[in-house]
C-alpha cells in the first residue's frame, strides 16, 4: 500500500543542475526561463527588424537608379572605390533628405524651420491615424474592412454640409460638424454590417462595392448646387467658416491643428473600447471564435452591426478632420489613398490602437519626407511606397524575419529548455523524491509522475478523495 504525493516540491520549476526551485533549468540561464534571445524574438522586434530590412532593399534600389552610381560601376574594376563612394553618397543623401523632410531640417536657420517637417509630418498622420483605428477595430471583430475610402467620403461629405450650410457659434458648430462626420462614416459602415448579418454577405464585396457608390456619390453632389461651390465649375465646395474648423496648435507657421488632439482621443477611446468595455470584449470574441461567442450568449449579427459602425464612425471622423482641419472645403480627392493606406497602418500596428498610432506616425512620417526626398536629390517619391509595402510584407511573414536574423520563435527557448537532456534528470529526480511507499521505500523515478499513479499504489482513501 503506497500512497502519491503531489505538493512536496514544485518539480516544474527546478534549480539548475538540481539547485533549489526558481532557476532556469539550464546552464548561464536566467531566473524562470528568462533570456535576452526571448526579448529579440518578440514581436516589437520584429516590427523594427521589419523596418530596417525595408530600409536596406530600398537603399539598394536607390543605388541601382542612380546616375552617378551607374556611370561609377563602368570602370568598376579600374577603381571599385569610385563606385562604392558613389553608392554611399546617394543612399545617405537621400535618407538624410528624407530625415529632414520628416524630422528635423538641421539646414533650416530658425527653430520653426527646424521643427517644420516634425509639424508636417503629425498633420499628414492625423486622419491617417484616425481611419486606421477604425479598420483595426473591424480586423479585431473578425471583419475585413476595405471601405475605409468610402466611409471617410461619407463623413467629410455630412461635415462639409453643415459645415457649409448652417450659421453657428464656434464652438457648437465645430462639435456639430464632429458629430456629423461621425455619424455619416458610421451610416454608411452600418449599411456593410447591417447587409452581413442579414444576407451573410461578404464584407469585402459590400466594401468593395460601396466605395465606388461613395466615390461617385460625391462627384455627383459636387457638381449639383447640394454641394457645389456657387459661382464655380470645379467639382469643389464652399470654403467652411472659421467656426466649422480646427483652429491652428502653434501659430500660423505650421498646418498642425486641433485634429491631431482629436486623433489623440481616438486613440485613447479605441484603447478602451477594445480593453476595457464589455462590448469591446464581445467584439474580440466574435474576432476570436464567431462560434464559441454565439454559444456564450454574444449576438453575433449585432456585433457586425457595432463593429462596423465604430469603424465607420472613425474613418467619417478622418474625412471631417481633412475638411477641417487642412484642406477646409470639400473636393472629389478627400479620401485619396487613405482608405487603402490605412489597411497598412493596422496590418503595422497590429490592430494594436497605440500600435497603429505609432504606425500612423511612421507613414505620416514617410509621406511628408518624401517630397523633400524627390525635390532635393531626385530620387522618386514611389521609393517611399516601396518602403511602406515592404514593411507589410516582412509584418506579415515574421518566420522570414526571424529567419534572416536567426531569431528563435516565441516560446522555443523555454520548450528547448523542457526537453534539455540535463534538466530532464533533475526533474525526473524530483518527482520520485515526492513518491514514497508506505515502508519507505521509494519508487523507481521512470515510473513516478505527478497525477498519474497506477491503480496498484493509490490508497482507497486516495481513490476516494479523486
Amino acid at each position: 500500500m503506497s500512497a502519491v504525493t503531489s505538493e512536496s516540491t514544485p518539480a516544474s520549476t527546478p534549480g539548475p543542475q538540481g539547485g533549489g526551485a526558481g532557476g532556469s533549468g539550464r546552464k548561464g540561464g536566467a531566473p524562470n526561463g528568462f533570456s535576452f534571445r526571448d526579448v529579440l524574438s518578440g514581436n516589437g522586434t520584429v516590427t523594427v527588424l521589419a523596418i530596417l530590412l525595408s530600409l536596406v532593399i530600398s537603399a539598394v534600389l536607390i543605388i541601382l537608379t542612380d546616375e552617378d552610381v551607374l556611370e561609377a560601376a563602368g570602370y568598376f574594376f579600374s577603381r571599385p572605390m569610385d563606385t562604392l563612394a558613389a553608392a554611399w553618397s546617394a543612399v545617405a543623401a537621400a535618407y538624410a533628405a528624407l530625415f529632414r523632410g520628416a524630422i528635423f531640417n538641421y539646414r533650416g536657420d530658425t527653430f520653426s524651420e527646424g521643427i517644420y517637417p516634425l509639424m508636417e509630418s503629425l498633420t499628414v498622420a492625423t486622419p491617417l491615424i484616425i481611419i486606421s483605428l477604425g479598420i483595426a477595430i473591424s480586423f479585431r471583430s473578425g471583419l475585413f474592412n476595405i471601405g475605409g475610402q468610402g466611409q471617410m467620403i461619407f463623413g467629410a461629405m455630412f461635415a462639409t454640409w453643415f459645415g457649409v450650410h448652417l450659421q453657428l457659434p464656434a464652438g457648437l458648430h465645430l462639435l456639430l460638424v464632429l458629430i456629423m462626420g461621425i455619424l455619416g462614416g458610421a451610416l454608411w459602415g452600418a449599411v456593410v454590417g447591417f447587409l452581413k448579418a442579414l444576407t451573410g454577405a461578404h464584407e469585402v464585396i459590400l466594401t468593395i462595392m460601396l466605395n465606388y457608390v461613395a466615390i461617385h456619390l460625391v462627384t455627383y453632389f459636387l457638381y449639383t448646387p447640394v454641394l457645389q461651390r456657387e459661382g464655380s465649375t470645379n467639382p469643389v465646395s464652399d470654403f467652411l467658416p472659421s467656426t466649422a474648423v480646427f483652429p491652428l496648435l502653434f501659430g500660423d507657421s505650421f498646418r498642425l491643428n486641433w485634429g491631431f488632439v482629436v486623433a489623440l482621443v481616438a486613440t485613447v477611446f479605441a484603447w478602451w473600447l477594445m480593453k476595457r468595455s464589455s462590448v469591446g470584449f464581445q467584439l474580440r470574441a466574435v474576432g476570436a471564435n464567431p462560434d464559441a461567442a454565439r454559444t456564450a450568449g454574444v449576438s453575433v449579427k449585432r456585433m457586425y452591426v457595432v463593429a462596423m459602425a465604430i469603424s465607420g464612425g472613425l474613418a467619417g471622423l478622418a474625412g471631417m478632420s481633412q475638411v477641417s482641419g487642412t484642406e477646409k472645403m470639400l473636393n472629389t480627392d478627400v479620401a485619396g489613398s487613405f482608405g487603402f493606406d490605412a489597411i497598412t497602418v493596422a496590418l503595422l500596428g497590429r490592430s494594436s490602437p497605440w500600435g497603429v498610432f505609432a504606425a500612423g506616425l511612421l507613414f505620416g512620417a514617410l509621406r511628408a519626407g518624401g517630397v523633400t526626398m524627390q525635390t532635393e536629390t531626385g530620387v522618386p517619391i514611389d521609393i517611399v511606397l516601396i518602403i511602406q509595402s515592404l514593411i507589410v510584407l516582412f509584418i506579415a511573414a515574421p518566420p522570414l524575419v526571424r529567419m534572416i536574423f536567426r531569431l528563435p520563435a516565441p516560446g522555443s527557448l523555454q520548450a528547448r529548455a523542457t526537453a534539455d537532456p540535463v534538466t530532464q534528470p533533475t526533474l525526473a529526480g524530483a518527482v520520485a523524491a515526492t513518491t514514497a511507499s508506505a515502508d519507505g521505500h521509494v519508487a523507481p523515478a521512470d515510473s513516478a509522475t505527478i497525477g498519474d499513479a497506477d491503480s496498484s499504489t493509490t490508497t482507497p482513501a486516495e481513490g476516494d478523495q479523486r
